[in-house]
Parts: C-alpha cells; structure tokens; sequence
C-alpha cells in the first residue's frame, strides 16, 4: 500500500492546489499528515482533505501539540531507535488523555530512524542518532523489541528529503525477523526506488518530499502500486 505524506508547513497555497487535484484523481491507501516542526494548522489541512478526498486520513505526528481529532488514524509513534525519554513517552503523555476521549484510531508505532545519507529535520528535533544504514542486525533487534513490548506497526525511517532511502537489505533483514506489518519512507523519489521498497517486503511505502516539489508524480506512484504484483 502507498500513502502520500503531507507536510502542513510545506503543502499549502499553489502547491496545496495541485496536490489536491492530483490526490482527487489518483486516491492513495492512506494520507499521511504532520512533520518534525510544524507550524500551521494541522486541523485545517486534515479538514479540507477529508472534504475534497475519500480515503483514510492518518496524523504522522512529530509532536503532541499536532493531534488533532478530525483524523481518522493516528500513528502513536515511539522513537524506539533513540535514547530521548522525550519521544519514547514524554510527549505521548501531553496527549494522551484527550487522544483515549476522542473516536480516533490509535495505532501504536515503533519509529527507527535510518541513516539516509544527511542531517534531517528528524534527527536534528528528536536529538537522536539514526541507526548506520550497515547495521541491519541493529534495526532487526530494536524492530523486535517494540513488538516484544506490544506495538503493533514497525516504520523504518530514512527521513524526510534523505539522499538515500532505507537499504532494501535492512528492509529485507527486518520484514523476515519481524511478525508485524512494516512501513517504509524517506529518501524515496522514484518509482525503481518504490519498488525496491514493496520487492524487499515493505507492507506500505510513505512518499512525501518529492512530491511537494512535483504533485502531478503522485498520479505516477498510486498507479504503480495498484499494479504491483498483479501478473500479466
């Protein structure tokens, strides 16, 4: 599965425009929505994509302060790859409560940073270190570990606009030693790349930063993943 993540901060105005237009022809599994340093509303923009599109609208949160009832889903994420208490459990507890009061679906997420060839938002905010994109016995063993403690979705992360995506050998390593769905993005910006993602056992590929550059590729990428694995 594909889902198209937007960055508040990043998608608004023309570009928000041509998003729009190209995700009401081209519906994706699921809409992602948040980012590391968010500053406008995230409401607003969740409100106006469950308006204009129907699909699943899923808050990929990088801070309390960016929930938002309106969602449908909600990734609870927990930075397991690091070592900040602040996004194991320090910001799910300013949330917590009114997220158990509202109907939005939690999926409990362990979030495992990967070295994606430059400095990104995620790191430099989160003050962690990515695990070395060559360390993929690392990966495995803390994917294992948020399953051991009860998460129910495991995202490898190479962060937003990485040079390079997660290595399809770490995606390969970890889906075979891991009993949970996986999810896969940052760094991917092309369809080869899309597919080396779903070929190493990806169980959904997130795409974002290319697309806030070229919306009409969106068309692109959903099309290719309604067709994978779909024999001649």
């Amino acid at each position: 599965m594909l889902a198209v993540l937007l960055d508040p901060d990043q998608c608004w105005g023309s570009v928000l425009a041509c998003t729009i237009a190209a995700l009401k022809s081209n519906v994706p599994d699921f809409i992602f929505v948040g980012g590391s340093h968010t500053v406008n509303s995230v409401d607003s923009l969740i409100e106006l994509l469950k308006d204009e599109i129907k699909t699943s609208v899923v808050l990929f949160p990088g801070n309390a302060m960016q929930f938002s009832s309106n969602a449908d889903a909600l990734l609870y994420l927990s930075l397991i790859s690091g070592r900040n208490a602040e996004f194991l459990i320090g910001q799910h507890v300013g949330s917590a409560v009114a997220i158990k009061k509202s109907k939005v679906e939690v999926l409990p997420t362990g979030y495992l940073l990967i070295d994606g060839g430059k400095h990104t938002s995620v790191e430099y905010i989160s003050n962690t270190r990515p695990i070395p994109r060559d360390k993929k016995e690392i990966a495995l063993s803390t994917a294992v570990a948020g399953e051991l403690l009860g998460l129910k979705l495991i995202y490898l992360e190479a962060g937003s606009g990485a040079d390079n995506p997660v290595p399809s050998e770490m995606i390969e390593y970890v889906k075979a030693g891991l009993s949970l769905p996986l999810l896969v993005g940052g760094g991917i910006k092309t369809i080869p790349q899309l597919k080396d993602a779903f070929d190493s056992g990806a169980d959904v590929v997130v795409v974002g930063n290319i697309f806030e550059t070229v919306p009409s590729m969106i068309s692109d990428f959903v099309a290719f993943t309604r067709n994978y694995g779909i024999e001649e």
